[in-house]
């Protein structure tokens, strides 16, 4: 796996300064993140004033997922990463096998400045984001897409379709696609018999899927007509309907929300400025101007209750946006992840 490094300037003079005072750590701090626009925006709101206010280098790399990648970096000793964004399921796991350091909640100002689900022992919650379904209005202009049926319909909508490599989503999607009920979801996905109904929709599409796994990817499988729809990250979309004058749509019925963590790596050679960052970030003062890149909802409540109306109405905490929408069911991903996902990577070979 590749992974992206730049360097959030923070002016020659105080490099030089940090330099010959011999105050840097062994390494600088290296934050990771999921890269594209959403991580443009988290450098101009958090990454370079945080360099700024630290008075020295911060590092950012961009990665793809996968608790394997953090146990890996955590059992070599001594992690080249100290703060990571993760999924749900990393978050659960990686915290159950000790990868993570606990959390300082008393430099947060304590759990109950965030959402319920946003306060862990190991980790912050930084965003709430959907999946959902997405289209170029430019492309699909008097008959468009409103339902995960119409994502499986291909009559009626012919053409590729963008799907996350992988059966977390993917199975979800497929059951609402074939007439489960969003509240009903993961009650038949709980079964055996529900499983098999979620792969056996899949084979309809199967061989019209781009498999997509970097959030990037899905914004230029639409921006290049190669997929006529596909899943995206809310967020990105509306990021780059906003940079680039895309006019991207998306459905909000059916989508899957969930939350992002902050963590620190166990063992991090810089801790205490990994929790000072993960602070700063979380800041009301610094979290709600992330609505103004990207479309993602705030977990800091005070954050959250900052943000403009007209802003807020585009965020996955909408009143309207959350009808029919589905919570991500972390518990259910981490009992089931590697029998699904070894099961998905075999069907995907057949």
């Amino acid at each position: 796996m590749a992974f992206k490094r730049t360097i959030s300037t923070i002016g020659a003079a105080a490099l030089a300064l940090s330099l010959a005072a011999g105050a840097a750590a062994a390494r600088d701090l290296t934050i990771v993140s999921w890269g594209g626009n959403y991580q443009d925006a988290q450098k101009k709101i958090y990454f370079e004033p945080f360099a700024k206010k630290l008075g020295k280098p911060v590092l950012d790399e961009s990665w793809d997922g996968g608790v394997g990648v953090i146990a890996a970096k955590v059992k070599a000793g001594e992690p080249n990463w100290d703060v990571v964004q993760v999924e749900t399921e990393e978050l659960e796991l990686g915290c159950t096998d000790g990868f993570y350091e606990k959390i300082d909640w008393e430099k947060l100002g304590g759990k109950d400045k965030f959402l319920p689900a946003a306060a862990h022992d190991c980790g912050v919650g930084a965003i709430v984001w959907s999946t959902l379904l997405s289209y170029d209005s430019d492309k699909l202009k008097d008959n468009v897409p409103t339902s995960w049926a119409d994502f499986w319909d291909t009559k009626k909508f012919p053409g590729k379709r963008g799907l996350r490599r992988g059966p977390k989503y993917s199975l979800e999607f497929a059951l609402m696609a074939d007439g489960v009920k969003p509240a009903d979801v993961y009650k038949v996905l709980r079964t055996p018999e529900g499983v098999d109904r979620a792969f056996k929709k899949l084979d309809e599409i199967k061989k019209d899927v781009v498999w997509w796994e970097a959030g990037a990817q899905p914004l230029q499988l639409l921006a290049s007509g190669e997929v006529v729809m596909t899943t995206a990250y809310n967020g990105r979309i509306s990021g780059i309907n906003k940079t680039e004058g895309k006019h991207f749509k998306v459905v909000w019925p059916g989508s899957i929300y969930a939350i992002d963590s902050w963590v620190v790596l166990r063992n991090s050679l810089n801790k205490q400025d990994a929790m000072d960052f993960i602070a700063f970030a979380s800041a009301p003062e610094n979290q709600s101007k992330l609505p103004d890149y990207i479309a993602y909802g705030l977990p800091q409540k005070q954050a959250a209750a900052a943000v403009p109306a007209a802003e807020a109405a585009d965020l996955p905490t909408a009143e309207a946006n959350m009808v029919n929408a589905v919570a991500l069911d972390g518990a259910f991903w981490v009992d089931n992840i590697e029998e699904l996902t070894s099961r998905f990577n075999a069907w995907l070979a057949q």
